[in-house]
């Protein structure tokens, strides 16, 4: 679905070039030091020559783990989420490691040689970095995720006027209902319903919010129903749903922009049409939904607004149901098919949850 290296401006790690972030760092470090300090002793007696030392060291560390991750930053980029965590968390440790023996060194009685309490005091300091950094590491994942999560509902919303209900389709739609008006109204009366529902839909603020699978191959149908007076015998529909649509939930507006692609892409450009077929399964646990439809020559070039929705559609399926999500296509030398899978018991989970 996405690539596992993140992009330059898709990082999970937050700038720690930038003066917010080193004040938050400073703030966040003192207050650990307060914790460790007070763990030690009694408030009545608070050690405050154990407190400048601690913050001498602590703030020591942390900023020079900031400078270091700052400068190392294009280079993880490049590095997959993994990867650079584990780097990050091995350079912040590398760091400790030495800083910690150079205050043993310092601080040490010089009559005295290395023991079991310098070696302890050492190894004290990295178990607290790694257990800090693991969840500094943490906490930057999931702000990271949840700004992507909030980028994608955004980015989905404003496409939805762009790749689901495109202009062509609603000017070809009040081309239809103009020339039913006179020969049949009750025609085109159903035009304008099916209309004002897509479009209700596609302006739904909830737009990621889980439906019954019925609700969305209603609205795939309506849609058809509007494209089939326009195409007329060129436009056929298979259908073959082996699910209970009533128990499965799928976030609105899922289908119906893959099945207006398969129309638009597919058997609008050919004179003579074609047959667009939608099978809805259970799979390994999976709900897999393949749409299948001719593919027109090499030469037709509308190939980016297809990958537009596809992309808009794997991020929203990837934002709610994670990685298990996939979307995937395979192009063939006469069909172009779409498959969109995620773990089925998620699917029934939201309808139980409503």
């Amino acid at each position: 679905m996405s690539d596992d290296k993140p992009l330059s401006d898709d990082f999970f790690l937050p700038d720690l070039c930038q003066a917010q972030s080193i004040l938050f760092l400073v703030l966040v470090a003192e207050l650990l030091v307060l914790v460790i300090v007070l763990a030690q002793g009694s408030l009545m007696q608070f050690d405050w020559g154990q407190l400048g030392l601690t913050s001498l060291f602590v703030q020591w560390v942390v900023l020079s783990s900031a400078a270091v991750l700052c400068n190392f930053r294009p280079i993880l980029m490049k590095l997959s989420v993994a990867a650079a965590t584990a780097t990050g968390y091995c350079l912040i440790l590398s760091l400790t490691l030495v800083f910690s023996l150079i205050a043993e060194w310092v601080t040490r009685d010089p009559a005295t040689s290395w023991g079991m309490v310098q070696a302890g005091d050492v190894l004290r300091n990295l178990i607290v970095a790694a257990v800090m950094t693991g969840i500094a590491f943490r906490y930057f994942f999931l702000q990271h995720q949840l700004r992507r999560q909030e980028q994608a509902e955004l980015k989905s919303r404003i496409q939805a006027l762009q790749s689901r209900i495109r202009p062509h389709f609603l000017f070809n739609s009040m081309n239809i209902i103009a020339s039913l008006i006179a020969v049949d109204p009750e025609t085109a009366e159903e035009v304008v319903e099916d209309l004002s529902v897509l479009f209700r839909a596609s302006l739904n603020q909830s737009s990621d919010k889980p439906v019954p699978l019925s609700d969305e191959l209603d609205l795939c149908r309506k849609y058809v129903h509007i494209e089939g007076l326009r195409l007329d015998e060129r436009l056929r529909v298979d259908w073959d749903v082996q699910v209970d649509p009533d128990s499965i939930r799928i976030p609105l507006l899922t289908l119906q922009p893959l099945l207006e692609n398969s129309i638009y892409h597919g058997i609008q450009p050919l004179p003579g049409g074609g047959t667009v077929t939608v099978s809805i399964y259970e799979q390994e646990g999976h709900l897999v939904t393949c749409i299948t439809n001719p593919r027109p020559d090499k030469n037709y070039s509308h190939a980016h607004g297809n990958r537009m929705a596809l992309d808009n559609i794997a991020r929203r399926l990837e934002a709610i149901y994670g990685r298990e999500a996939k979307v995937e296509t395979e192009s063939l030398e006469t069909t172009f098919r779409t498959t969109i899978s995620y773990p089925l018991k998620s699917a029934i989970a939201a309808g139980l949850s409503d």
